[in-house]
């Protein structure tokens, strides 16, 4: 599997959380003009248009999304304990690749609209997707990539496609994204928020309560 991670743009500054909006707006600027606008509403609805999980849950902390050989996707098997707790939420766990973190965002207490224009559901799209590093920074987190965040639904969000989009072009809004995600979990795995964090990403000061349930197995 290709990850087209490369851009050649990336936060002007950094986030400041005294000043969410006014450093959005000031980052905005960065794209053409006639774009600002349109990015400006979309980011006003944006709890229209993303949808985060009720709590953190890290589902399988030994599954990632990295291909077990050139050209080929990776597949997943279940373990009896995460097949008995989807059987009994009624959540479909779905083997292709990024079945485990579709389960992780439902299990988490996620849902998923229906696409107008399709039989789809909205994307599960992950926060940490190894684009976009922080201001003054040269990498981030690949959560797809990581066994311990693939599928941690504190990292997860369902998008609408226009959202969806503009995560993948927007280094604010997905920023935005990510802080969002920091104020409801304490998720900051790649440490920008906070002094320290734990083992699982989280804000060691302001811990979220990570559900390690499926980690009994």
């Amino acid at each position: 599997m290709s990850y087209n991670l490369a851009s050649k743009n990336q936060l002007g500054s950094a986030l400041d959380r005294c000043n969410v909006e006014g450093w959005f707006n000031q980052e905005v600027l960065a794209h053409e003009p006639e774009l600002q606008g349109l990015i400006g509403q979309i980011v006003e609805h944006v709890d229209a248009l993303c949808r985060f999980p009720k709590k953190p849950l890290l589902l399988m902390p030994d599954c990632d999304r990295v291909p077990p050989g050139r050209g080929k996707l990776k597949y997943h098997r279940y373990p009896d304990s995460i097949k008995q707790m989807a059987k009994a939420k009624g959540v479909y766990l779905d083997s292709r690749p990024n079945g485990p973190a579709i389960a992780a965002f439902e299990l988490g207490g996620g849902t998923r609209p229906d696409r107008h224009g399709s039989t789809n559901k909205w994307s599960i799209h992950h926060l940490y997707s190894g684009k976009f590093p922080y201001f003054g920074r040269s990498t981030t987190l690949h959560a797809a990539k990581e066994g311990m965040h693939f599928t941690q639904s504190a990292g997860l969000v369902a998008m609408h496609p226009i959202a969806d989009a503009l995560a993948d072009e927007s280094p604010a809004f997905t920023w935005l994204l990510r802080y969002r995600a920091y104020e409801r979990f304490g998720y900051d795995p790649d440490q920008v928020f906070c002094a320290a964090f734990d083992e699982w990403g989280f804000d060691r000061t302001a811990p979220a309560c990570v559900d390690l349930r499926s980690m009994e197995y």
